[in-house]
Formats: C-alpha cells, sequence, structure tokens
C-alpha cells in the first residue's frame, strides 16, 4: 500500500466488489487503480484477519486507522494541465496539416515542466475517439440502475414574489425492465443529487447491484467548502445501501444508452404534457411529473406485449436488495482540535459539540449528518450529538466534564438540599434556612461548600449538634458552626450556662413598677 493513499470510502467499494466475488483485475479496473494496490489491500485484510462484513460497517476514520493513517497529499499537476486542453489538441487534430508533434511542441513551449514528446502522444491516444460497432448489452434484472440529469429544465412560479424558479429534472432507469424514475430538484448540486437518488431508490423499494451514474462532476455546480466531493458522497449512500457505484465513461453515452433514451422519452411524455401547465410550488411540480412517469411506465413498449411496469413487478423487483431500516443521510467530514474547554465548533453552524476531557489538545475527525454528529479521536468515536443549529450554542453530555466542572455546572439550591438531605436532617435543615435568607442563591454557595468541608471532617454526632445550635441561635453562617467546633461547645449541656453552674437564688430583682 506504499504511494498515494486511498480514500476510505473508495476502501469500502473495493471491499464490497470483492465480497461480491470480482476479481481482482476487474475491481481494479472498475475502481481506477492498480491491481497492486488492489492486491495490497487485501493482503492486508487476510494478514490481519479481518472480517469484510466488520469493516464495510465502520466509520471511515475508524476504517482509516486499522489500514493506515495520513491523508493523501500528492497531485499529478501535469496530468490536470494536459486533461484541461484535451479538447483542444483533439479538435486541432482535425484541421489539414496539424500533427502531434506540433501540437506537443506548441505544448512545450506554453508549459516547459510538461510531457515530453512520447508521454504526450500516449495520453493524447488515451483521449481519443475510436469509431467502434456498438454491441447489444445484456442486463441482468435488478443488477444497475442508470442515473443521468436531463439537459432541459422544469419551472415553478414562486407566489409570492412571482419568480419563475427553473429545476434540474433527475431521471434514472433499470435496464433491464427500462422502468422510469424522474424528479425535479432545485439545483444539480450534491445534496439535491444524494437526495433524488435516495427518493428514487425508496420509490423503487429495493437497491440493485450497481448504480451507474453519468461523470459524476455533472452533479456539481459549485465548490463548496463544507461539501465533500462527490465521490465521497456517492459512495457513501452506495455503503449505506450494500451497493457498489460504476460511473459511465467519460465521453461514452452508450455505456448508459437507456438512459439517455429515457430521457428523450420524459421530453416527450412528461414535458410536452406539462408545457401549458403552470405550477406554483417544487411539491406540485413533482406530483405532476410523477403521474406522467406512472403513465409512461404503464403504456405499452413497441412490439412488446407489455409495458415497463409490469416487466419490473414481475422480473425485477424482487431481485432488487433489501432497503435498510434506516434512510441515507448525507455525510460531511471535517477535523478540528478539541479544545480546552473540552469542546469542538462546528463552524458550518458556529455550534459546540462536548468531547471527554480527557481528549483535550487532541485532533479529532467529525463526520456529520443534517440529524447526528460523530466525533472520532484515534480512530476510536469518542463523542456522538444530536446536530444543532443554535448559532453559539453548546451541546454538552455531563459525563465529558472533568469532576470538577460538573460540580461547578450543577450548583443550584436543589443540589445542595438533596446534598445535605443525603448526610443529616440537621444540615438539611441548616441549609434550608440559609437559602430563606433572600440572599442571591450564588452568593451562599460557597457557605454550602464550606458547611460540607466541615461535614467531611469531623464526626458526625459532633457536627449535627453544631447545626443544632446555629439552628436554635438562627445563626447560618459558616463561620459560626466553625467556632462551635474550635471551641468544643456541643459538649456543654444545653441547659447550662456558659460557666457550667447554675445561678443562686437572691431577692435583687426589680418589679414592674420600675419600668415607665
Amino acid at each position: 500500500m506504499a504511494g498515494k493513499p486511498k480514500s476510505m470510502s473508495q476502501i469500502k467499494q473495493l471491499l464490497q466488489l470483492h465480497k461480491q466475488g470480482k476479481a481482482k483485475k476487474e475491481i481494479a479496473r472498475i475502481l481506477g487503480i492498480s491491481k497492486n494496490t488492489v492486491k495490497s489491500y487485501l493482503r492486508k485484510v487476510e494478514a490481519n484477519q479481518l472480517d469484510i462484513g466488520q469493516l464495510i460497517e465502520l466509520e471511515n476514520p475508524v476504517l482509516e486507522a486499522k489500514f493506515h493513517a495520513g491523508n493523501p497529499s500528492y497531485k499529478e499537476e501535469r496530468y490536470d494541465h494536459f486533461k484541461a486542453n484535451v479538447d483542444y489538441y483533439l479538435n486541432e487534430l482535425q484541421r489539414t496539416g496539424v500533427t502531434k508533434r506540433l501540437l506537443w511542441e506548441e505544448y512545450k513551449a506554453g508549459y516547459p515542466e510538461g510531457y515530453s514528446h512520447t508521454q504526450f502522444c500516449y495520453h493524447l491516444n488515451q483521449q481519443k475517439v475510436a469509431t467502434r460497432p456498438s454491441a447489444i448489452l445484456q442486463h441482468t434484472p435488478g443488477d444497475k440502475l442508470y442515473i443521468d440529469f436531463a439537459g432541459k429544465t422544469l419551472s415553478y412560479i414562486d407566489p409570492s414574489t412571482g419568480e419563475v424558479v427553473k429545476c434540474q429534472v433527475f431521471v434514472a432507469c433499470l435496464p433491464y425492465s427500462d422502468y422510469c424514475f424522474a424528479m425535479a430538484v432545485r439545483s444539480q448540486s450534491i445534496a439535491d443529487f444524494i437526495y433524488a437518488l435516495t427518493c428514487c431508490l425508496h420509490h423503487l423499494g429495493g437497491v440493485p447491484q450497481a448504480l451507474v451514474p453519468d461523470n459524476l462532476k455533472a452533479a456539481v455546480v459549485k465548490a463548496d467548502r463544507y461539501e465533500p466531493g462527490i465521490n465521497t458522497a456517492l459512495d457513501d449512500l452506495a455503503n449505506h445501501y450494500g451497493t457498489t457505484v460504476v460511473p459511465a465513461r467519460v465521453r461514452k453515452p452508450k455505456d448508459k444508452a437507456l438512459v439517455e433514451n429515457q430521457v428523450k422519452l420524459i421530453y416527450s411524455r412528461v414535458y410536452a404534457k406539462l408545457r401549458n401547465r403552470q405550477f406554483l410550488s417544487l411539491h406540485e411540480l413533482n406530483k405532476a411529473i410523477s403521474e406522467k412517469v406512472l403513465a409512461h411506465n404503464q403504456t405499452r413498449m413497441q412490439r412488446r406485449n407489455y409495458c415497463r411496469e409490469e416487466k419490473f413487478l414481475a422480473d425485477e423487483k424482487h431481485l432488487l436488495q433489501p432497503l435498510p431500516e434506516t434512510t441515507y443521510e448525507m455525510k460531511y467530514y471535517k477535523e478540528y482540535k478539541v479544545a480546552p474547554n473540552n469542546h469542538i465548533c462546528l463552524f458550518k453552524d458556529s455550534h459546540y459539540y462536548s468531547v471527554p476531557y480527557i481528549h483535550i489538545g487532541k485532533q479529532a475527525k467529525v463526520v456529520y449528518t443534517r440529524s447526528t454528529v460523530l466525533i472520532y479521536v484515534d480512530g476510536q468515536r469518542v463523542a456522538a450529538h444530536a446536530r444543532g443549529y443554535k448559532q453559539g450554542g453548546y451541546t454538552s453530555v455531563e459525563d465529558h466534564l472533568c469532576s470538577t466542572h460538573k460540580h461547578y455546572r450543577d450548583r443550584s439550591p436543589g443540589y445542595y438540599m438533596d446534598k445535605a438531605k443525603s448526610l443529616s436532617e440537621e444540615l438539611r435543615l441548616l441549609f434550608e434556612g440559609l437559602f430563606k435568607q433572600g440572599k442571591y442563591p450564588e452568593q451562599l454557595y460557597r457557605t454550602c461548600d464550606g458547611l460540607l468541608r466541615l461535614q467531611r471532617t469531623s464526626e458526625a454526632d459532633t457536627f449535627n449538634k453544631a447545626c443544632q445550635i446555629a439552628l436554635e441561635n438562627e445563626q447560618y453562617s459558616f463561620g459560626f458552626v466553625k467556632n462551635i467546633l474550635n471551641n468544643k461547645m456541643t459538649e456543654q449541656n444545653a441547659s447550662e450556662s456558659p460557666t457550667g453552674k447554675p445561678l443562686p437564688r437572691h431577692t435583687n430583682i426589680r418589679g414592674k413598677q420600675l419600668f415607665y
């Protein structure tokens, strides 16, 4: 596994294909990696006697810790530069007198650190479109789902502004039965693409063996630093539903000819029939699309004695893999350092989440969805939270705090009353009288802490007698109780005077007549 490490989503795809019985060479071709890389990862699995099913269920940070650490950092800039200009080179080759050497000389003049002539020609030949006879593809029921976006849009009117909102139309079909699904989404962004695909799988009521999308970058409208790459997002969805992703080759529309044909049919059987209707919401538009697509699936096919829906229900639906119990939620990945207050901040929402205090200062990997936030440290999950969207808010778990912070946070009159009640009745009454004084509660917390310390360091009977004396004299202070204990006043009889002797009888008593 030397060289540039692979993403964990791609490694899960490798394991998924191996589990399905695919050969190493075929896995390498599907995933676009070398056969030696496939062998090295599978060899690591066999050497450590790891269970493939359990590995696939692991979250990416945990799986990464089992194989290798770190993230890929090497990037071939020469190839990126060449690929960005390959369409220009192919077009220029069609012009009279233009040769590969001439193009290479111009290429080197503008990019001196580029490929040599041999490498340039090799990569150019790899990109050339060769004319080949088309083949008849034999499809297996429940095997693949072809995915694409229609080139033309539909729209609805925002009733509050009167604005015409254009929508992209997601189209998918099962090649065996040619059963079609279509729905409108607001854009071709990653989130909308994944949402539409999830709706499609639940509409079908099952999961095919493989998903065959168009060039995945076509689903990205604009870059967003908080969204993962499309490959990661789609692979995560495939891992959740127990399927694999086999993208169609670039500029090879015949690889998914059936979904291309479905787009044309959607134009005539959905777009055309809705052209004179106006819709006031995306939901209303999708309801109309669903009705027209249903009619399309129930229309008899040419030279067939059945419709697409009959073929799907009879021969294909029962062969689809069952849906998981939970609906997929798109995952996002970030890394943060655990702050001294044992929280990390998810900057997308400006919301804070607690981590066990023993991990303060460590680097944490965060995997979050629309509803959950999972935090990993050293390949182990250390915290799980429901996602909060309140800016500047804190989501904390009490067990993540150290004992000092727990005590400080939990302080309240009720907390101290419960604490005193568990120790003695005299102390409870003393605390009750203390809080009835009407002072601000936080002014009294230190008094309570001091009395609790005296309780821990004194004999139980002696301390309870001191509390009783304080109650009789209505003195609810730490100093008063402390002086009683230090002066051993609890040893004196309550009926005795401070000297311990009763006063003698005498007649020196003034009557009421002396008081005016």
